[in-house]
Formats: structure tokens, sequence, C-alpha cells
């Protein structure tokens, strides 16, 4: 079978594809940056890309037309507070009528649940969008979901970081909102489960598991799962400005995304029944097991998919191509190298990769942090994004507030650009070559100023620059772990 996967870069969609090819399907990706998608070894003649930009009307001439099923993973909820509705609606619009023009005989859509009178933007806009695909020629499956448990996901993400961090919480009244979580296996199974089953055809499902809990009952199943004895007391004066503020600095979310899902806590999500997994004869998998599984995943470094990694589809920054190509003019520069003498090439290497998270940048981790905790309080992403491997990393992942552009092995090259709050914008590129016999690390630091503001910025880290990133290159060159510890 030939499927259409968008979102193919999202969390939902990283999931999906090598469950699909596991099945013998020939899958099409749909991502915005082709050069930037890597395809797996093995993938080739069973993956190809389709690059195209749902924002925008599709051009028909330059699409493929011919497959059987085409998922719709597309949203933008950490996108944007106000007009993100409107995105949604016009990539909905773009690829209804691309439906239109293609053989697809079923499209398949994952949402939110929706059965409250009153809805939060996001819902009622997850619910527009069904409204919009509805109208398509090709008959719609809509599953509807709320919050997926998984190694990865930005609910669980939030969850861990609460329970992890917090002994003691004092939490906003919402705490107590009514949920039916599910399990990312059981939602990956859904979606498969679905594909050209005509009984399914024109019709919207709720998908969950079998408990219906509260927010604070899955921060406490949470810490009952890791043997954590943790203290939870709501209070009823947060408003929902104070909760994102609230969530936006404890965890790791946007701002965007923390206002957007405090919206969406307010309201109960909870099936009307689980008549698809009946369906399906599937049973559940309980809160407290996909909590396990999750965090099983993270122990053994085998975290296939962060919704922190994805670039989202119905932004209007959601490329990053136009960053790849680092500006030589009206830019400021710090350019450093060394000598490889301490490690050899593919560990220096390795050491590159492995740069930020837990490892952190090699000297002064207390001011990268404080750089982090400044970039938050002026409502930047700081650093708690992490990264989603220790040391493997792909073009398109987030690291701390870096998003990776390239990451080529062969070339040994690695570049990133900042995503902190910033009066320009900047890049780090690190670059390993052989000159003269001699093994080289280079280490580059670009920023282009944005006004007088941008200059002054650039002189007032100068000092900070000249410290960190002479020790930075020089500790990446000779780093050596011990007993499986960071060692400098």
């Amino acid at each position: 079978m030939r499927i259409l996967l968008t979102g193919a870069t999202g969390y939902i969609g990283k999931r999906l594809l090598p469950v699909l090819l596991e099945e013998g399907h020939e899958v099409i990706c749909c991502v915005r940056n082709a050069s930037n998608y890597l395809l797996k070894r093995g993938w080739q003649g069973r993956v190809s890309v389709f690059e195209v930009d749902f924002l925008k009307e599709v051009d028909i001439n330059a699409a493929p037309l011919d497959f059987d099923v085409a998922y719709y993973l597309i949203h933008s909820m950490s996108a944007a507070i106000n007009d993100f509705k409107s995105l949604e609606e016009r990539s909905a619009v773009n690829f209804r009528q691309y439906m239109e023009q293609s053989s697809c005989r079923q499209v398949i859509y994952l949402t939110g649940i929706v059965n409250n009178d009153e809805l939060s933007s996001h819902l009622e806009s997850r619910l527009q969008v069904e409204k919009v695909l509805n109208e398509s020629r090709a008959p719609l499956t809509a599953l509807r979901a709320g919050i997926i448990i998984g190694s990865g996901s930005a609910s669980f993400e939030i969850i861990r970081d609460l329970v992890e961090k917090l002994p003691v919480m004092v939490a906003p009244q919402w705490l107590n909102t009514r949920c039916q979580p599910i399990a990312i296996r059981d939602v990956i199974q859904l979606l498969t489960g679905v594909m050209l089953r005509e009984d399914c055809y024109n019709q919207n499902f709720d998908i969950g598991c079998s408990e219906i809990l509260t927010y604070k009952e899955m921060l406490e199943g949470y810490a009952r799962v890791r043997g954590l004895r943790r203290f939870i007391f709501t209070i009823p004066i947060m408003t929902p400005r104070l909760s994102s503020y609230w969530l936006y600095f404890v965890t790791s979310t946007t701002y965007e995304l923390a206002v957007n899902l405090v919206n969406s806590m307010k309201i109960d999500v909870v099936c009307r029944d689980n008549r698809l997994m009946q369906k399906l004869g599937m049973v559940p998998i309980a809160y407290d097991q996909a909590v396990q599984l999750a965090f099983d995943k993270i122990q053994q470094n085998m975290v296939v998919s962060s919704w922190k990694d994805s670039l989202v589809s119905s932004s209007e920054k959601g490329s990053l191509n136009q960053y790849i190509e680092v500006p030589e003019h009206g830019c400021f520069e710090d350019i450093k190298q060394v000598v490889i003498e301490h490690n050899s090439v593919e560990q220096a290497w390795g050491n590159v990769l492995a740069i930020g998270g837990e490892r952190g940048w090699y000297y002064a981790n207390i001011l990268w942090k404080l750089r982090g905790l400044l970039d938050k309080m002026v409502g930047g992403i700081g650093l708690r994004r992490g990264r989603t491997h220790p040391n493997r990393i792909h073009s398109g992942d987030a690291l701390d507030f870096w998003r990776v552009l390239v990451a080529d092995q062969a070339e040994k090259r690695l570049l990133l650009y900042a995503e902190m709050k910033l009066p320009g914008e900047a890049w780090l590129e690190f670059h390993i070559t052989e000159e003269e016999g001699r093994n080289l690390l280079h280490q580059k630091a670009t920023f282009r100023p944005s006004g007088i503001w941008g200059r002054l910025y650039w002189y007032l880290v100068l000092p900070f620059h000249f410290l960190i990133f002479n020790r930075m290159i020089r500790n990446i060159e000779r780093f050596q772990p011990r007993d499986g510890k960071p060692s400098l």
C-alpha cells in the first residue's frame, strides 16, 4: 500500500513511519525542507520525500498523486498563541484541495477530544480542521485523543519535569480537571488499525485508556511509578496567565505551548466510549504501565522522537532552510581553532556531537545555565529542552536553546542556530579538517545584530565570549569520559 505521511518530522510521525515500513507499506514523507530530512539506512526505495508547505497551495504538477491513504498529523499548538487557528485552517484547506486531485481513498486525522459544550481555542481549532477535512472527497477517519503518554511527548515531559523537580507543588486548580490519557503505543496501533477499514470511514472515535484521571492523579501516578514521595496542593487564586508562567518556568515547555496547554487543561477531556478499541480487539495500556514503558525508553536512551525536536508544520517560522548558509557581511565573528592531539579525531568529533544536555558545554556550565535562566525570564526557551539522545544528533533536533541545522558525519561539521531571545541572529559551528598533516578543530560563533541594541549586546557579552569560547574548544579537544562520567 502507498501512504502519504504529513508531519513526518513531528512526534507522532517519527513513531508511525517505522511501523508503516515494518508492515510493508511504501511511504511518501511530507516535509518542509527535504535537504534536512535524513533517510535512514535501509529506507531507500520504500520512502520518498515530498517537499511541501501546506500553508501555501500545493503545486499539483510537482506533487505525488497516486497513494491509498493519507495521514494528517499537522498541528500548530506550540507555534503561536493568537493566530494558530488561522494557520491550522489554512493548512487543512490546502491539504483538502490536494486530496481532491489525488487517488487517496482515506484520510486519517489525529485530533483532540471535543465533547464539552465549551472548548478551548486549541480544541475549537482541532474541531474546525476536522470539519474542513470532512468536506474532502476521500472519507475521513478522525481519532480524538487526550493526553498522550510516551517518552518525548510534550504532556509526558511536562509531567516528568514537575514530579522529578518539585517535592512540593502549589499548583493551579485545573489540576482537578479530568482527563483520559492514552499510551503512545496504543495511538500508533489505532492509527494503523483503521487503514482502509470501510466501517471506520466518515467517522470519529474517542481514544483513551480505561482510566479517567485528574491531572493531579496523573502526577501522583508518575510519582508512584518512580518511587517518589510528592505533596501537591491546589489553590483557586492562580489565574490562567499565572498558571502559564508557572508551567513555563518549571518545565521545559515553550511559553506558547504553556498558554495553549493551560487553556485546554481547564476543560475535561473524557472519551464517550472505547468502541474503536473494541472493534480492533485491543486492550488499552493502563496509565501506570504507560508511564513505566516511557521511562524505560528514557533510561535506555531509546527515545524515538520528542516534541522538542519537531519543526511545527503549521508555523510561519517552521522552516530553517534560510539559516543554513551562515552570513558573512554585517556580522560579528569569534573564530577559534586548536590542533587535535590529546584525542583521536573520532573522539574529538564524538565530543562535538555530545555537546549540551547533561554533558554541558565543556566550560563554565554555570554561566550557560545563567544565560538559559535569563532567556526564560524574557520569554525564551532556556536550556531545559536538553537533547533527545546523549551522543546522537540529527539535523532539525533541539539542543538546549539551539536548533541543529547541519550534523554532517562525513564532513565532521555541526552547525547550530540560536533559538534564544536575542537582538539579532546567532550561529555556532564546529568543523574538523586536516591541513598540512594536522587535524584541526574549528569553532566559529557568528552574530548578525539587529540595530544598535544588537551591536550593544555583542560588546557587552564579548568578555564572556573571550573567556568561554577559548576554554570550550580546548576542553572539547581533550575531553575524555571516565567511568561513564564526564571528566575534564
